[in-house]
């Protein structure tokens, strides 16, 4: 018998398979790539949320968590995902700047935001405000890293693809069976790709489609990642993506001309550089409506659990919950009731 079986492996699929690891647990993992939103992230992370200057949930927590996870998976696979990049915030106004340092002399935002202003030296961009910057930032290639991760797992025997089949799961008191194979456990980790669960499509987790674009502008020599109506992130030799819209009505995850559009008007607001679009990507990231996690058990079946709705901040949400999760499931720590699903359990 496994310890745990795991579907789906995203962002919150390998931060859960991490703490397995970790404890030496046994598992299986299902995937069929039908997801796609941890592979085309920005893969920034970043503890702010730059449109209102304020600080992301437990965001202290997840940026100590996050650094030291990540190096040991760099270790572990003996790749390079982690790149420490700085983040600017571009002003649009006075105002803003005024804002930016209200925000700075709250406690929970010391840490996060610098108090000095930084003067745009860049030709190629349009910043008469100045930026502000934000601390113990960074990003993670994430189509490496899941890359990276899959195969480690292929070459274990741990990862099959598949798509998993619930109506042959067999739910028994003491361990679930599929196949043949017996789990004490059971993990969801789908991401959007939960609506299709009928053990958990009665959470509302709503899919919001996300599209980048991958620029080539020779003339822009970045080093830092620039927020101001999307974010350019730097890539490497001359490289950009640019991003992300938010559509939440388009559950496909097919590039659109539409998103292009958009992104370049806003892009072309600011950058003062011919440029080529190389590249277009686009998912569906797992939402919710009050911005947290959904973490816990199957109110009727305790061996059946979840673990979604990272949104767009999976990279430093992702660790921090898959470790609350396995010590509520192992050692019966409460969950946080933020991001518990008994929240929700008046839905079913």
């Amino acid at each position: 018998m496994l310890d745990y079986f795991v579907v789906g492996l995203g962002l919150a699929g390998m931060s859960f398979v991490e703490e397995l690891e970790k404890n030496g647990k046994s598992f299986v993992v299902y995937e069929n790539y039908s997801q796609k939103s941890s592979r085309v992230a920005g893969g920034l992370y970043n503890p702010v949320i730059l449109k209102r200057f304020t600080a992301a949930w437990k965001a202290l927590e997840q940026v100590e968590n996050a650094f030291s996870f990540y190096k040991n998976i760099e270790k572990k696979l003996n790749i390079s995902i982690l790149i420490e990049v700085p983040v600017l915030r571009r002003f649009n106004a006075v105002e803003e700047q005024n804002t930016w340092f209200e925000a700075a002399d709250k406690p929970i935002l010391t840490d996060l935001l610098s108090t000095e202003l930084i003067p745009n030296k860049n030709q190629a961009l349009d910043i008469p405000y100045q930026y502000g910057k934000v601390k113990n930032t960074g990003r993670i290639d994430t189509e490496k890293l899941l890359t990276s991760y899959i195969n480690y797992l292929k070459d274990k025997d741990s990862i099959l693809n598949e798509s998993f089949n619930y109506d042959s799961l067999v739910i028994q008191k003491d361990y679930v069976e599929y196949k043949g194979q017996r789990a004490r456990n059971i993990i969801f980790t789908e991401g959007y790709g939960v609506v299709n669960n009928t053990f958990f499509n009665y959470l509302p987790i709503h899919g919001n489609k996300g599209e980048y674009i991958i620029i080539k502008c020779d003339k822009l020599k970045l080093s830092e990642a620039v927020k101001s109506s999307v974010f350019i992130i730097p890539l490497g030799n001359d490289y950009y993506k640019v991003g992300a819209t938010y559509n939440n009505k388009d559950k496909t995850s097919a590039i659109t001309d539409e998103a292009k559009k958009e992104l370049q008007e806003k892009l072309e607001r600011f950058l003062r550089a011919e440029y080529t679009v190389e590249d277009q990507v686009a998912g569906i990231r797992p939402t919710t409506k009050d911005r947290k996690p959904m973490v816990g058990s199957h109110p009727e079946h305790q061996n059946i659990h979840i673990l979604n709705g990272l949104g767009s901040r999976g990279i430093l949400i992702g660790p921090y919950v898959a470790k609350k999760l396995y010590d509520y499931i192992e050692y019966q720590k409460p969950l946080d009731g933020e991001i518990n699903i008994s929240r929700f359990k008046n839905l079913r």
